[in-house]
């Protein structure tokens, strides 16, 4: 009787922790879109800066269009490696596949922990306690005390010009970082010349599909990319982790 009870002690208590994480977890991830919306719906609502629900609706598409499969792709792919008390957190702070995702699978390869399995879960879940931690930290000491400082003490039109070049050197990077990991030649000729084409044909040619032009690029590379895929490619064998 007292070895089944210990038998059964351990998986209670993870059947606890999945009860508790699942509770608070959707708790924590309603309170944080609730507070997230609430300042945007507190200027559009009580404030009069002209912006208008066509003017939203515009904005949203538009993001919808870059973002909408990664909506349904991301959760898909993370869940197998980080589980759900990480899936919870890795959607909360953010950054997920250059930061949280990497620190998750480092901490499973240093313990040997399988993904899809309880170790795996809890070694994730500290990851990404490790990476936050070290993110906050990180934010505070070279951008809100030395960067703080470094503005200050820098020309204000040396700000001025730095700021016309800081989004496109973001992105930039991104863009270079997403394409040496794909490794997809195709991809990356088909996504230049859509991206070339829209921009300094389409666009000039129908100025009204300025504002729409980053969508219809998402759209167009993913449906020629789709078409013109390599017909040769042998799909390698899926490997279950029990």
């Amino acid at each position: 009787m007292v070895t089944s009870r210990t038998a059964t002690a351990p998986s209670g208590s993870l059947a606890e922790f999945d009860r508790t994480t699942t509770r608070w977890g959707q708790i924590t991830m309603t309170a944080a879109l609730l507070l997230s919306l609430a300042a945007p719906l507190y200027l559009v609502l009580s404030t009069d800066l002209g912006i208008t629900g066509n003017m939203i609706w515009t904005a949203y598409l538009a993001v919808a269009a870059a973002f909408f499969v990664l909506w349904f792709v991301e959760p898909i792919t993370y869940f197998p490696v980080l589980g759900p008390a990480a899936m919870y957190q890795a959607f909360m702070i953010g950054n997920i596949a250059n930061k949280l995702l990497p620190s998750a699978l480092v901490a499973q390869a240093t313990i040997g922990a399988k993904a899809g399995t309880k170790r795996g879960e809890f070694a994730a879940l500290m990851a990404i306690c490790g990476a936050a931690m070290v993110h906050v930290f990180s934010m505070l000491l070279f951008v809100g005390v030395l960067g703080t400082y470094l503005v200050s003490i820098i020309p204000a039109d040396v700000v001025n010009v730095a700021r016309l070049y800081i989004f496109p050197s973001i992105i930039g990077a991104v863009l270079v970082q997403l394409i040496a990991t794909m490794r997809q030649v195709r991809v990356t000729v088909i996504a230049f010349a859509v991206a070339i084409v829209v921009l300094f044909v389409l666009v000039p040619a129908v100025p009204a599909l300025a504002k729409p032009a980053t969508g219809i690029v998402v759209l167009l590379t993913a449906t020629l990319a789709w078409f013109l895929r390599s017909r040769k490619e042998v799909a390698a064998p899926t490997t279950l982790v029990n």
